[in-house]
């Protein structure tokens, strides 16, 4: 089949989850609703071989978990919680690639199964990160006990992507209610790659202050390290209030404005 054809057979063959167009050397790109943590947008790659499908990432899903690492390598956990991803969805990695191999009936199928495997090895980026960010949340959530500020961890909320975002805690006061990310490495190269996520979230999320009067995003900053840029506070000022956790009492007078 050529492109058009495989087109036409992703459409006819499921929901209307895919944007399909023809790849710049062979067969088809299909854009997925999924994202990556950065809120790029995850595509696959569907090829004609035969009387069969091959649909591959071209290495993308590995490659940007590989990018997310101070090291350019996976540790050997990482590695085997890729080798469960692919095969907990019948995926094959291949030479950096995450592919599935199906008859023309099973594409739309298949599309799905890659596009779901390289979200979850996408999302492994988030075992990088949860050392320092839940030391941090710790101490956060002892601190607003301390100056009685109501709160929850670990809130889920659904974007206007559909994609459900975990907010680290939500406060409550008598005045309002404030969104609080967490943003907090012990490394300078992945110190960026966390802003990004976090600017990826408010974006997401700021349909919510349309339906929620007095709700407030706020960005606090872990600068006990000396990992952050001037724009890493740039990206997010224009979305959320930034705070810094070395001066907690500027914190608590943000929380109690919200």
């Amino acid at each position: 089949m050529n492109a058009k054809e495989l087109c036409t057979r992703l459409r006819a063959s499921g929901p209307p989850l895919f944007e399909c167009s023809p790849a710049p050397r062979d067969g088809i790109r299909v854009r997925t609703p999924f994202m990556y943590p950065d809120g790029g947008m995850i595509d696959v790659f569907v090829l004609q071989r035969g009387n069969r499908v091959e649909v591959t990432d071209f290495g993308e899903a590995l490659g940007w978990l590989r990018m997310q690492s101070a090291r350019g390598r996976f540790s050997p956990k990482q590695r085997r919680l890729i080798g469960d991803v692919c095969l907990t969805l019948g995926v094959e990695l291949f030479k950096g690639q995450l592919v599935r191999r199906a008859d023309e009936v099973e594409l739309s199928d298949a599309v799905l199964r890659v596009a779901q495997a390289a979200l979850r090895v996408a999302d492994l980026w988030f075992t990088m990160r949860t050392r320092s960010v839940e030391s941090t949340a710790d101490e956060v959530a002892d601190w607003l006990d301390e100056r009685r500020i109501k709160f929850q961890r670990s809130v889920r909320y659904s974007g206007r992507s559909g994609r459900n975002w975990t907010v680290d805690f939500q406060t409550h006061v008598p005045d309002g209610t404030a969104l609080i990310f967490v943003l907090a490495t012990g490394s300078r190269a992945a110190a960026r790659r966390i802003t990004e996520h976090v600017v990826a979230g408010l974006f997401d999320l700021n349909h919510l202050q349309a339906t929620q009067p007095g709700l407030a995003f706020v960005s606090l900053f872990d600068d006990t390290e000396d990992v952050w840029e001037e724009e890493d506070f740039r990206l997010v000022q224009d979305l959320s209030t930034i705070a810094r956790w070395s001066r907690p009492d500027e914190f608590e007078a943000i929380l109690r404005a919200a």
